[in-house]
């Protein structure tokens, strides 16, 4: 029997009973065989493709934990949630979680029989974590948004770089085995949807692969019509189109302010539309994204932040009602239309102020590197951290609170801040929710020496069936699920919790809805400060080509725009 038969026979019956899928989306099949030949592996797969089934099948397979790096948290903590829904052991490890929450998560990793650990980017470089990882059974490494980890890319992060270092740490607690499903090396997934021939070469580099391994996958998608529009009305060609095309549709208007404005121009014309962004609180957000996944809700009107993770098939139109700032982003966007295979479009529309709304925006987002250097201090100087102090720091950060303290421009801080990053200096993260996390500071049997209210009784009793672990360690809580299945408003439950922490009975940290700046180094004096100005001034030329690429997209006047598309990625079909 072949290679490909016998892998056949293992993973068909994986996908049928945990996903119910009898068979597998193009180009799934092929790069799970790759992977189960324990082969190092770059997919570029589109939005929407399927990438998470192409690494959870052979994971599942194979003995051991697969390791998933992703910047997102908000997709992290989605895959651990649907992975255990179906009953998969999963776990993750992020910013926003303390360090007692990170010891007990890697603790399981290695001990709790768990097939997948999620983690972000800044994790990877922890001390806890590199201890740690070499005493894991790892059967591979996946590296989401590889796009990341090459200096090409456009949205390079440096915590990347030590995978191929921690490849070898974790290869060499490989046992001996008599599988050939089994690795004795520890094989590297390389997962994006877009990726031009330079940064996919890169990624291939970076992460030390055996051979250059890359297969890519549909990206010219016959049903998606790519269009773009030049106006100065851009509300009545945003109607027009709501009104000629039925079906499920994704409005990306930018900003917080645009959304709720173009949501309200489309309400008042009688057309079904919401606002969606990160203003909003994260009950409001999920309730808006599952009225849209079930069709309850036609439009959504949103930032670049909705979309990523959700795999809706019938979206019949994606809009654009400003110019995007490059065209891996577009890319992106724009492919969650038509997932289907029947007739959608993406239509860009942009005026001539968005050209030089984007050169603003590129002038904006390259300070001096002498500006920089100041955001460095003043931003530990807000935190109140000295010299020599704050490696390892998980700290909430406002980006707005800061810069008004400090007396800095809110984009020029955000930009600098980013650039800082890219060094390795510091991990600023998206705007996050942490749960509500609490443990009962005393034993089960004690309670029975208070005398509590009837209320009080009742919520401890719901708590203790609901969070068997409760008094071992901290867990985090859903107040909202709590309170649909017991009697107590939401406002109550808050109270009981501040009544039992004043009681010393039990231990909690508030829910959290913030950015993060998680600090991978100490302050360091300003003569210690390299801020690499080679870097930084390829960085910045990279940044106008990208600027330049989209703007010869929107403004070319003849040639096919999906040819030059699949030119701008090297895809020659």
């Amino acid at each position: 029997m072949e290679n490909g038969e016998r892998i056949d026979e293992i993973i068909y019956p994986i996908l049928k009973d945990v996903w119910g899928y009898s068979d597998f989306r193009p180009m799934q099949r092929e790069i799970i065989h790759q992977i189960m030949l324990n082969r190092d592996l770059l997919a570029i797969l589109p939005t929407g493709g399927g990438k998470s089934i192409c690494f959870q099948v052979p994971a599942l397979a194979k003995r051991g934990i697969c390791i998933v790096v992703s910047p997102l948290i908000a997709l992290i903590k989605d895959q651990v949630q649907n992975l255990k829904k179906l009953n998969i052991k999963a776990l993750s490890v992020h910013s926003g979680m303390s360090y007692r929450e990170v010891d007990i998560a890697l603790d399981n990793a290695i001990y709790g029989n768990y097939k997948f650990l999620y983690l972000s980017p800044e994790r990877l470089n922890t001390q806890l974590f590199r201890a740690r990882v070499s005493r894991m059974d790892v059967s591979m490494i996946v590296v989401d948004e590889a796009h990341c980890i090459s200096q090409w890319g456009y949205d390079f992060r440096p915590d990347y770089l030590t995978i191929s270092q921690i490849k070898s740490e974790v290869a060499r607690n490989r046992r001996d085995v008599d599988s050939e499903f089994i690795p004795h090396d520890v094989p590297i997934i390389a997962l994006t949807a877009t990726a031009t021939e330079k940064v996919a070469d890169d990624i291939c580099d970076r992460l030390s692969f055996a051979s250059k391994n890359i297969i890519r996958s549909g990206f010219d998608r016959p049903n998606l019509s790519y269009l773009v529009k030049q106006t100065e009305n851009k509300l009545g060609n945003l109607l027009a189109l709501c009104n000629k095309i039925n079906g499920s549709a994704i409005i990306y208007a930018g900003q917080r302010k645009k959304c709720e404005e173009l949501a309200s121009f489309l309400q008042s014309q009688g057309v079904d539309a919401q606002p969606y962004h990160a203003g909003m609180s994260k009950e409001e957000r999920e309730a808006k994204q599952s009225a849209w996944k079930s069709n309850k809700l036609r439009i959504m009107v949103s930032t670049n932040a909705f979309g990523m993770g959700i795999d809706k098939p019938d979206v019949r139109f994606v809009c654009h009602t400003s110019l995007p700032d490059s065209i891996e982003s577009y890319f992106q966007e724009a492919g969650r239309a038509g997932r289907d295979g029947k007739a959608a479009i993406s239509l860009v529309l942009f005026s001539k102020s968005d050209i030089a709304r984007l050169r603003q925006i590129h002038s904006n987002s390259f300070p001096k590197l002498e500006y920089i250097a100041d955001v460095y201090q003043k931003v530990f100087q807000y935190l109140e951290i000295p010299y020599e102090y704050g490696e390892g720091y998980n700290i909430k950060f406002s980006l707005e609170d800061c810069a008004k303290s400090m007396k800095l421009n809110l984009s020029m801080l955000y930009y600098s801040m980013k650039y800082i990053e890219s060094l390795g200096y510091w991990t600023l993260s998206d705007e996050i929710t942490i749960p509500t996390r609490l443990f009962f500071n005393v034993s089960r049997d004690s309670l029975y020496n208070y005398n509590f209210s009837e209320e009080i009784e009742d919520f401890m009793v719901s708590l203790m069936r609901l969070y068997p672990g409760i008094f071992s360690d901290y867990v985090a809580i859903d107040e909202g699920y709590i309170a649909r299945s017991g009697r107590f408003t939401k406002d109550q439950i808050d109270s009981m919790i501040r009544f039992l922490s004043r009681e010393h009975i039990i231990k909690y940290i508030p829910k959290i809805t913030s950015p993060m700046l998680f600090l991978n180094s100490e302050r360091l004096v300003p003569e210690n400060l390299n801020l690499k100005s080679d870097i930084y001034q390829m960085r910045k030329e990279m940044a106008c080509q990208r600027l330049e690429a989209i703007i010869k997209y929107a403004t070319m006047t003849e040639g096919d725009r999906k040819r030059y598309l699949l030119d701008y990625f090297g895809v020659n079909s």
